[in-house]
């Protein structure tokens, strides 16, 4: 995979040959606590970047899940479904929430490095 970029919402996305694949940061799911609950979208599905696509539910509050890019959900991650703790354990890998097929290649230039981000949440 490339190199991760990060958005102001807490979530990540890594790109591969024009398909964004995304999650929530470490960050956020320290902040949220143990995860019970994920609503993940439909595959197929057209998103505008800032689109809500899914919710997480923890023990101590819901958080809406937004896309970082334009494009097609090619994939969504249904071990979450049976195992939402998933994001509490690998949040960067194996609790990766959806895959998008990019339309708008240009939008990754408004996301933030790991750098920027840091400074974000430090």
């Amino acid at each position: 995979m490339s190199e991760k970029k990060y958005t102001k919402d807490h979530e990540w996305v890594s790109i591969q040959d024009e398909v964004a694949t995304m999650g929530i940061t470490n960050h956020a799911q320290e902040s949220l606590g143990d995860i019970v609950f994920v609503e993940l979208p439909e595959i197929g599905k057209l998103v505008q970047a800032g689109d809500q696509v899914g919710v997480i539910e923890s023990v101590k509050a819901a958080s809406e899940i937004y896309s970082p890019v334009s494009g097609k959900i090619k994939e969504v991650n249904n071990e979450l479904i049976n195992t939402p703790q998933l994001i509490n354990t690998d949040p960067e890998n194996s609790g990766w929430y959806i895959k998008i097929n990019i339309k708008k290649t240009d939008e990754l230039n408004n996301l933030l490095s790991f750098n920027q981000y840091k400074k974000i949440i430090y």
